[in-house]
């Protein structure tokens, strides 16, 4: 393929942006290369500036579960757009979402709209603070919660880590607050919670890990989860930005059968975008101003456009077989990889949860952060150019998750699977 249109944008772009991106998985350093530029999208696929197509499974990081450009919803939105683009003000749309929404997630009996993933856990936080009277937080290593600072702290060596900051510029003091366990150790879980309870308020977590590939909660753990933080009042947090009416229409929540405190999400409920909600039981969301003392506002917050788009979003999802239909694309993908790595006589392990997935080139069966690492991200990174070359667009990083939309066919699929095949076969 020709990238030269790309190369030239990206090399103005490393003038004008930190790093020529503006989210730094987007620059391809965990693959090597220069970003590709994308003009335009449709269906499954995008295109990029020097008109080269791929068929898509990053879809915006996941929002995208119709896929790209949807009719109904362009169409709604132009019809929005034409009305105005934001008011400040409440509109019936901020309604009817919440509706859809509350009927989706039955945990929840209030909702409030914000802009991002990042906005929903860094207030959900607060409000499970202001709820408790508590100050310190509970997350697992290597979920993902966005980058707020208390969130932004990492895991080292041993079962559990005090407060390391994972960035610079987030104050040592500050994220001595958070508390990093590692996913799927019910043992850790239950001896940090026995011992710390009294100043836990809240316990924050991805129900399925998406932020280090894929990656599934043992049986028991997340049933060990909630029977604990109900036990000490600590309030259980879902992530769900990611998760959310990508594992089930319900979520995560709904596909295992836990009934969280809170809970989390992200652009999908604005059909790709920018927006972010949380929620959770009366009792707690009664806390946020102006109902209660714990403030938290924004401008953008409920904005007619991102409300359109996502019923518009939601609607088409909650229809009888939508989910089917999904189901058995992201099998036929699971099978067909499956079979190319075997086939290929490169050792990988695949997971699903929903019509999200990840590929590890490892043996090993990745139950956490450390077991995720095992991935040999040099032969990642081939595969990752083998696949782009024959028009795939896969996440630029062993650590991603992929995702599967309803605007892939039985032939977009079947091309995948031949360029694993010979992608695979070509790096082995």
């Amino acid at each position: 393929m020709n990238w030269k249109k790309s190369h030239i944008l990206f090399q103005k772009a490393c003038k004008l942006i930190p790093g020529g991106v503006n989210s730094p998985v987007r620059a391809f350093k965990a693959v090597g290369g220069n970003p590709i530029f994308v003009e335009r999208a449709a269906g499954a696929k995008i295109y990029d500036v020097d008109g080269n197509a791929y068929i898509d499974y990053v879809l915006s990081w996941g929002p995208l579960i119709l896929g790209h450009a949807h009719p109904k919803v362009v169409n709604s939105l132009k019809r929005a757009v034409e009305k105005g683009t934001s008011y400040g003000a409440p509109t019936r749309l901020e309604i009817e979402l919440a509706q859809l929404v509350l009927r989706a997630y039955p945990s929840m009996d209030k909702v409030r709209m914000v802009n991002s993933g990042t906005e929903a856990t860094m207030s959900a936080i607060r409000v499970a603070r202001g709820f408790t009277g508590r100050d310190k937080i509970i997350k697992f290593e290597g979920c993902y919660h966005g980058h707020a600072d208390g969130l932004l702290v990492k895991a080292g060596s041993g079962a559990t880590t005090f407060g390391v900051p994972d960035s610079p510029g987030v104050p040592k003091s500050y994220a001595k607050n958070t508390i990093t366990l590692p996913f799927n150790d019910a043992a850790a879980l239950k001896a940090m919670v026995t011992r710390e309870w009294k100043s836990l308020a809240c316990v924050i977590i991805e129900p399925v890990v998406g932020n280090i590939g894929c990656v599934l909660p043992r049986p028991g753990f997340l049933e060990t989860l909630r029977k604990i933080t109900k036990k000490y009042g600590i309030v259980l947090v879902f992530d769900e930005v990611m998760t959310g009416f990508r594992v089930a229409y319900g979520g995560a929540q709904a596909h295992y059968g836990i009934k969280p405190d809170m809970t989390c999400l992200g652009k999908i409920i604005g059909g790709g975008l920018p927006v972010g909600a949380y929620g959770g039981k009366k009792e707690i969301m009664s806390g946020v101003s102006p109902e209660g003392p714990v403030y938290q506002a924004g401008t953008l917050s409920g904005n007619p456009l991102a409300m359109t788009a996502g019923i518009e979003t939601l609607k088409i999802l909650s229809k009888k077989g939508t989910y089917e239909k999904l189901e058995k694309r992201a099998s036929a993908l699971e099978r067909g990889l499956t079979d190319a790595a075997r086939s290929a006589g490169v050792k990988t392990r695949f997971y699903r949860a929903g019509s999200m997935f990840c590929c590890y080139f490892t043996d090993t069966d990745v139950v956490d952060y450390r077991t995720a690492k095992t991935s040999d991200t040099a032969r990642f990174s081939r595969f990752f150019t083998a696949m782009l070359k024959r028009g795939i667009n896969i996440a630029p990083s062993q650590f991603e998750a992929g995702f599967i939309s309803l605007a892939h066919t039985e032939k977009d699929i079947e091309k995948t699977v031949r360029a694993a095949y010979k992608s695979l076969k070509e790096i082995r």
